[in-house]
């Protein structure tokens, strides 16, 4: 690892690095694939299958069939079904005491403000393939979706290369928790597919799930036609740690990030000892020695990590320092390996910086909101001076009177039957 003395000047770089960036080639590409699937459907699914999978599929095979959920029950382990209760009881519990509720604030003369919140009528869920699954990811996303009420789940993933099938645990999974429909489609094109609808794949309003540079940069393009989760990149550790900490357990944490491809570890400590011993023992990744943990935080803050461990004496005395971070694991037995499986939260978490204005998925991110104002005429005619001023300066004067024709007898000529302005 790469060990840095912390300054402002670090600070800066780190600034200036932070973010999404967009690759012009592969926004072609993408563009490209995403074009194809708004203008040809099923037929540019079945294209892209070929093309970039190296499976042959007829329009039929796109859909999960009961036949092949069946099957993928026969292929498990029977003890993978209890297991699989115990994470949807943690997922479930946790996302049920986060849900916002409904409100509605009486003022005077009448006058009521809420909010109503309802969840989204269909969302579309994006599952990694692979050699490896990410068989995880399929509870991560579909609970809480199920948690904020979410009728309709739609679940796209690339077949196997070799067999053209799918991972029989995703497909449990997604059985068990009430999934709607499932397909064999992956990369961009299955983003594409959610996004703008095919005759086999449906419309979703919402796209969530972590993905390749493709999907990442297919979702990205396709927002505003449908809502996203967020913009991900590469999975990322930090970890704020003192002289307390075991170097054993720093280094294994920072080398499970290296499983993920592109993984980027940090290390952020006040101990000179523990940065050599890491710094002997992890290859990639960057190691911060700071003066204090107090400048740890502020090396953290601009970092904004994915995962942030903090093993210091007193993990808590320093998480009220923690302004910008995906997910906060506190002491040293709490890995982020926990949160990646079965502790609760949601493990899509904003990477890349993103923390500092992306929240990690959960319940919420599958509801939206409605505003409720309901007026009394007396506390209109309260209003009506403010309103005119207003209107005036913005020089929108249909604006004034549409307020106004609620205290006039009539803005209709009768001869004419047009409104008078």
């Amino acid at each position: 690892m790469q060990l840095i003395h912390w300054d402002k000047q670090t600070s800066r770089k780190l600034q200036r690095a932070t973010g999404y960036t967009v690759d012009k080639e592969l926004f072609r590409k993408v563009n490209r694939i995403l074009q194809e699937v708004k203008i040809r459907g099923d037929r540019a699914l079945l294209r892209f299958t070929r093309e970039f999978d190296g499976i042959e599929l007829s329009q039929k095979r796109l859909a999960v069939s009961e036949g092949d959920i069946n099957r993928a029950f026969e292929r498990i382990e029977f003890k993978f079904v209890p297991l699989l209760k115990q994470i949807r009881d943690n997922v479930t519990e946790y996302y049920q005491a986060e849900l916002q509720k409904s409100f509605s604030i009486k003022g005077v003369d009448g006058v009521m403000l809420g909010k109503q919140y309802r969840p989204l009528d269909r969302v579309g869920i994006y599952i990694p393939g692979g050699t490896a699954p990410l068989v995880s990811t399929v509870y991560m996303t579909v609970i809480p979706a199920k948690v904020a009420g979410v009728q309709d789940i739609i679940l796209t993933t690339p077949p196997n290369r070799e067999t053209g099938e799918i991972d029989p645990h995703v497909l449990v999974i997604a059985n068990l928790l009430g999934v709607s429909k499932i397909f064999r489609v992956g990369g961009a094109q299955a983003i594409g597919a959610l996004a703008y609808g095919t005759h086999t794949i449906p419309k979703v309003d919402k796209i969530v799930g972590p993905g390749n540079q493709y999907v990442t940069e297919a979702k990205r393009q396709v927002f505003g036609f449908v809502d996203i989760d967020m913009v991900a990149g590469p999975s990322e550790i930090a970890i704020l740690a003192d002289q307390t900490a075991d170097p054993n357990y720093v280094t294994c944490d920072l080398l499970a990030q290296s499983e993920h491809f592109g993984g980027t570890s940090y290390l952020i400590t006040n101990s000179k000892k523990l940065a050599e011993i890491i710094q002997s023992r992890v290859d990639s990744g960057m190691i911060f020695l700071v003066k204090s943990l107090n400048e740890g935080c502020e090396a953290v803050n601009e970092i904004a990590p994915e995962h942030l461990e903090i093993i210091t004496e007193e993990p808590e005395r320093w998480l009220k320092n923690i302004t910008h971070a995906g997910a906060v694991f506190l002491g040293p037995y709490s890995p982020a390996v926990i949160g990646d499986y079965i502790a609760g939260p949601s493990h899509v978490l904003p990477t890349g910086g993103t923390a500092r204005y992306f929240s990690p998925l959960s319940a919420t991110s599958f509801i939206k909101s409605t505003q409720i104002i309901q007026y009394t005429k007396e506390a209109l005619k309260k209003v009506r001076e403010p309103v005119r001023k207003l209107t005036e300066i913005e020089g929108l004067i249909l604006h004034r009177i549409s307020l106004e024709s609620r205290f006039v007898e009539s803005l209709a000529s009768p001869k004419e039957g047009k409104v008078k302005v």
